[in-house]
């Protein structure tokens, strides 16, 4: 008999193990919806939950209901309008705000989930838990809220080598170059620099400065210059935390959290921190995750106040502290 290596592996590839196991479950579902004739898929199903229960709402609110990623929920929901089975407002300036509901299919569908399907299949989970389903359930609620307090990433690399301490230094015009290489570097990495971007890189002072924000960058003794991060004066009183970029050099050595919480605390200093907000895009994760963890929460408005100032981006928040 084939030896099962994540089984063997335990909870080292925890991850794995759950998603293995998640498919299996995803896969069977698929079976039951095709069987009974719903036009649906397994991982459809949650948004039009979404949609039952909390009424018409944005991509971006039903992508924060399920904690799923902006674009992910996005697409899903765009099969589900094609199907009929979801409506969008005429209201709103693109399709990120307006408001998605349940059509008249779609409510049908639903009705057919809730009282053909889903009293079965929760019998059927029952049963496969052994009845332990409410401990079940308890341990993958405690461990999602262990992960939002500390992450994998920290518990794993907690007890590394401590790296050299770090300082915080304001702007200066020497500072310009180290400035503009750091951010073009992180952003082409990813992405591609848009017009916006070179206008700020190329110009810190004239944008930024003058205008009554301020840029701060962290360094090392080892390293010197490694990370940048800027507050920019934007319209109506508020503020923006842009820019922020660390090093290839000194990754691992939480520049960024360094980063983040200083320009915080000059925020605050500065009065800005009531109407902070920064603009960033989901396959920032990591970074995301950093500013949910210093006080940074999605929000809708700031979206639709400024998220079209870059193309690349899909996710708006602002510090809530």
């Amino acid at each position: 008999m084939t030896s099962d290596t994540l089984s063997d592996l335990g909870v080292l590839f925890l991850g794995s193990r759950l998603k293995r196991l998640g498919d299996r479950l995803q896969t069977e579902a698929g079976a039951i919806l095709q069987a009974m004739d719903l036009p649906v898929q397994p991982a459809q199903q949650p948004l039009l939950a979404v949609l039952r229960r909390e009424g018409p709402r944005t991509v971006g609110a039903i992508a924060q209901h399920l904690r799923i990623s902006q674009p992910t929920a996005t697409r899903a929901l765009q099969a589900l309008i094609e199907q009929g089975l979801v409506e969008a407002s005429k209201e709103g300036r693109d399709q990120r705000h307006k408001l998605l509901s349940l059509s008249p299919a779609g409510e049908a569908v639903m009705d057919r989930l809730e009282n053909e399907l889903w009293p079965r299949v929760e019998a059927a989970a029952i049963s496969l838990c052994g009845g332990r389903h409410r401990q079940l359930m308890d341990a993958i609620a405690d461990i999602e809220a262990q992960l939002d307090r500390r992450s994998l990433v920290d518990r794993t690399l907690a007890n590394s080598t401590p790296a050299p301490p770090m300082t915080v230094r304001d702007f200066s015009d020497d500072l310009a170059e180290p400035f503009h290489r750091i951010n073009a570097e992180w952003i082409e990495e990813m992405f591609a620099l848009e017009a916006n971007d070179i206008d700020l890189l190329s110009n810190p002072r004239e944008r930024i400065i003058d205008k009554g924000g301020a840029i701060l960058f962290a360094q090392t003794p080892d390293l010197g210059v490694v990370g940048t991060c800027a507050l920019m004066k934007a319209k109506d009183g508020w503020f923006e935390l842009t820019k922020m970029a660390v090093s290839k050099s000194a990754r691992g050595r939480k520049v960024g959290e360094f980063l983040l919480a200083e320009v915080i605390k000059r925020a605050k200093a500065m009065g800005a921190a009531d109407r902070l907000y920064l603009l960033t895009n989901t396959k920032c994760g990591p970074a995301v995750h950093l500013y949910e963890k210093l006080g940074f929460e999605h929000d809708a408005e700031v979206m639709a106040k400024f998220g079209a100032r870059y193309e690349r981006c899909d996710v708006a928040m602002r510090f809530k502290g």
